[in-house]
C-alpha cells in the first residue's frame, strides 16, 4: 500500500518502516500507538542527525538540547526542532496516560509533524531533491492507500460519468415522446381543375319567356285561319 513516506523508503529504510507503522496503527483506530510510535520515529531521526555526538545513554530531551545548541539559527531548522518537540510532547503524553483516549485528532497531527520532520531530515540533513518541499501531507493516501486526487482530475471524471447520463435522459426523452404523424407525400404536379358549368337564373327567365311568347303567336295565328 502507498504512504506518504514513500519518499523516505531509499533515504532510510528503518525510519520508513517506523512511521509506516504509525500510519497503520492510525488507520486501526489505535491512535495512542500512533502517537507513541511518531514519537519513537522523531526520537531516532533527532539521534541520526546529531550522529557521533549522541551516545546511547542520551535521552529524547538531551538529544534535543543538543540539536538546539548545533542550529544555526536557520527558520528550517527552528521548524524541525518545533516539530520534535510536537511529537516528543503528545508521544509521552500516550505512554503515561492513565486512560485511553480516542484522539484521533492529536495522533493525525503528530503524522503531519511526522512528514515534516522526514522532508526537513531528506532535504536538509541528507542533501535531497528540493522537490521534495513541494510534497503534503494527504489524509486521504493514508486512509486508503490511494492519493487524494486534484480539483482538475476530479472534474474530469465527474465530466465523464456525468455524459453518459445526460445521452440516456435523451435517448430516454426521446423513445417516451408521442410518434409523430406521417406527413402525406406531397404532389409536385399542378392538376387543372375544369370549371363546372351553371345556369344563372336570368338565362332561365328568357327561356321562359320566349316559350310562352311563342305559344301566343302560335295561338294567335291559328285562330287567324279560322
Amino acid at each position: 500500500m502507498a504512504t506518504n513516506f514513500d519518499f523516505l523508503k531509499k533515504v532510510d529504510k528503518d525510519l520508513f518502516e517506523i512511521i509506516s507503522d504509525a500510519e497503520r496503527l492510525y488507520r486501526d483506530e489505535y491512535f495512542e500507538q500512533c502517537m507513541t510510535q511518531t514519537r519513537r520515529f522523531g526520537e531516532h531521526v533527532c539521534k541520526k542527525v546529531i550522529g557521533k555526538k549522541c551516545s546511547i545513554e542520551n535521552s529524547f530531551d538531551e538529544m534535543l538540547a543538543t540539536l538546539k545548541d548545533c542550529s544555526k539559527g536557520r527558520a528550517e531548522e527552528q521548524e524541525f526542532i518545533t516539530d520534535l518537540y510536537f511529537l516528543k510532547k503528545h508521544g509521552n503524553s500516550a505512554v503515561h496516560s492513565s486512560s485511553v483516549r480516542k484522539d484521533g485528532i492529536t495522533a493525525l497531527e503528530c503524522l503531519k509533524r511526522a512528514f515534516e520532520t522526514a522532508i526537513s531530515y531528506c532535504v536538509y540533513y541528507k542533501g535531497k531533491s528540493q522537490d521534495i518541499l513541494k510534497l503534503q501531507y494527504d489524509t486521504e493516501l493514508m486512509l486508503t492507500g490511494e492519493k487524494n486526487k486534484s480539483l482538475a482530475e476530479r472534474y474530469k471524471e465527474a465530466k465523464a460519468k456525468s455524459t453518459p447520463d445526460a445521452t440516456r435522459k435523451v435517448k430516454a426523452k426521446t423513445n417516451t415522446s408521442k410518434p409523430s404523424k406521417k406527413l402525406k407525400k406531397q404532389s409536385s404536379v399542378m392538376v387543372c381543375r375544369t370549371n363546372k358549368k351553371k345556369f344563372s337564373l336570368y338565362w332561365i327567365f328568357v327561356g321562359l319567356t320566349g316559350v310562352i311568347s311563342l305559344g301566343i303567336i302560335l295561338t294567335f295565328i291559328v285562330m287567324l285561319h279560322i
